[in-house]
């Protein structure tokens, strides 16, 4: 077994942990104890509901501190952090670039509700850099951009009806916030008590991956649909990578009806590439939203689209759109240092690189164990899936009973110091702070982990 295992990793026996068996868990006797507290101030003793640790084993943990790729919890424990706040912390925790900008700007005032140059500054970077955008308009989160975006969408074409895909999550917004029913081409049924059912029903959910369920959504609500809206690249319900020739499918027949194509990129927007999953995919949306990155580790959204529609924003069109903190100076100048580091060259090659090298290292090992296990990966976004599916294309492809294994694993993990989100269906991060040795050490955790998980 050892001489094919070797052969598999061409010779290299760092790749090879030995199997220590389950690991006891870590003290979280600080983090229950606030945990405990915090169900007396929040529903469910947290500001978001993944944090919960309901879909994991144990307690949350409260963080104390981040620097690098680590965190570090209140009971003192280090992590190596694959989360990365989700997804926006690309250059690490406490980037100091970061950190020094956001402080001397902090010295000048950090609020203003009035513009300021960094608003400028970091747009003309982002509009310079972004063939796909001609306008911006800045929020102060991702459901905020993606709740205006399609607004300006029904006001753009007067029509009400959006088009969403089974899967893809786009903030807690009322129109978005919609699972499918039964049949091909259904309603949005709501999956929030407090949205009105009538909210719902403008949009259409139909499954991923399914042409001819998009087409017949087309014929059925025909001149009533304003816009399809999808995910660049799926990755809030697992990692749903779509084949090129299913996006361009998309921008096809958004022209063809006069609708309007809108890729929410919180996720992928800046961390695939700069110009997101709109370059990836070589495809141009009429409409994009961004956040997480922008802001550099600080509350920001973004969308924007071609000078015609976002000609339609108030105070030069009739679609209304405000905020109080929306090009918040500090945030801005977040932005602005990111992703001053993001445009320098070889910057996406190298983190992109890194990433593939390691998802591929963690498959070689779960394909010589014959562990029914893959990787997926795109850009410097992974996901552990527990399947033998070699694609995963729409919602339907994720196997629930799957999650009784990532269970095992996610505890494993934490207990050898390395922390992904608490949840099966959430996606992880490398970032440009990650270096091989910790890189290193994650993949023979992982490796641990799986072997524990296996055999539980």
């Amino acid at each position: 077994m050892l001489d094919s295992l070797k052969k598999i990793f061409s010779g290299n026996e760092a790749d090879f942990p030995v199997n220590t068996g389950s690991k006891p868990d870590i003290s979280r006797e600080k983090s229950a104890a606030l945990y405990e507290k915090s169900k007396t101030y929040f529903p469910g003793g947290v500001n978001s509901p993944v944090r919960a640790f309901k879909s994991v084993y144990g307690t949350p943990l409260f963080i104390e501190k981040g620097d690098g790729c680590f965190i570090w919890d209140a009971d003192g424990n280090q992590f190596i952090d694959f989360c990365n706040s989700w997804g926006p912390l690309i250059l690490g925790h406490n980037n100091a670039k970061i950190r020094e900008k956001v402080t001397e700007t902090m010295q000048k005032g950090m609020s203003f509700g009035a513009p300021t140059v960094l608003e400028n500054q970091l747009a003309a970077l982002i509009i310079k850099n972004n063939r796909f955008v001609e306008k911006i308009r800045f929020t102060s989160s991702g459901t905020e951009a993606v709740m205006s975006a399609v607004r300006l969408a029904r006001g753009f074409t007067g029509r009400d009806k959006i088009l969403k895909f089974e899967g893809c999550y786009h903030g807690h917004s009322d129109s978005l916030l919609v699972k499918a029913g039964s049949g091909l081409v259904t309603f949005g049924e709501t999956s929030s008590a407090g949205v009105p059912k009538s909210f719902a029903e403008e949009t259409i959910v139909v499954a991923l991956n399914d042409k001819n369920a998009v087409t017949q959504a087309f014929e059925q609500f025909k001149g009533q649909i304003a816009a399809v809206i999808i995910e660049g690249i799926p990755a809030n319900n697992g990692l749903i990578i779509q084949d090129k020739d299913y996006i361009h499918f998309l921008r096809e027949i958004c022209t063809e009806n006069n609708a309007l194509l809108i890729f929410d990129e919180v996720i992928t927007g800046f961390r695939l590439g700069f110009e997101g999953a709109a370059e990836y995919y070589d495809v141009k949306p009429d409409i994009l939203t961004y956040g997480k990155i922008i802001g550099g580790g600080l509350p920001v959204g973004m969308y924007g689209a071609s000078a015609e529609i976002m000609g339609h924003i108030s105070p030069d069109g009739a679609v209304y759109q405000a905020g109080t903190l929306s090009g918040n100076p500090v945030a801005m100048a977040a932005g602005i240092a990111t992703l001053t580091e993001l445009l320098k060259s070889g910057f996406y090659k190298d983190l992109n690189k890194k990433t593939e090298d390691f998802a591929s290292s963690v498959q070689r090992f779960a394909t010589a164990r014959n562990y029914k296990f893959k990787v997926f990966s795109v850009g410097s976004i992974f996901w552990f899936s527990f399947t033998d599916k070699d694609a995963v294309k729409s919602a339907d492809d994720i196997e629930t009973t799957s999650m009784d294994k990532f269970k095992v694993f996610h505890n494993q993990l934490l207990n050898r110091g390395i922390y992904l989100g608490p949840s099966g269906y959430e996606v992880g991060f490398v970032s440009a702070a990650h270096t091989k040795v910790e890189l290193e050490k994650a993949k023979r955790a992982i490796f641990e982990s799986l072997d524990v998980a296996f055999k539980s």
